[in-house]
């Protein structure tokens, strides 16, 4: 249970106005809270989190990464292009000297 400043109950909106209080002082931009966790995602997705890890901070179920992922994670256009050059690279590999 959390309390307002003076010890009385907060309003059910207070974390919602904080938020965006928040936001607007450090000068970024405006969106959903629930957006913010397909960002984390789609962030852990990038740099390579294992699932197991991911699990626990996304606070989704022990195994549970893979049906979540799918909702939470966006696979982004620089992530393609990086997995189509190092396929290229591998399919078209020139000949090494001898």
């Amino acid at each position: 249970m959390f309390a307002s400043p003076t010890g009385g109950p907060l309003s059910p909106n207070t974390d919602y106005h904080v938020r965006k209080r928040l936001l607007r002082d450090a000068g970024v931009r405006d969106g959903r809270l629930h957006d913010a966790r397909h960002t984390a995602a789609t962030v852990l997705l990038l740099l390579g989190v294992p699932d197991v890890v991911v699990d626990s901070i996304m606070g989704w179920e022990p195994g549970g990464a893979a049906r979540m992922c799918a909702r939470y994670m966006h696979i982004t256009g620089p992530m393609l292009r990086k997995v189509a050059q190092q396929v290229g690279d591998m399919l078209w590999e020139s000949p090494k000297d001898n």
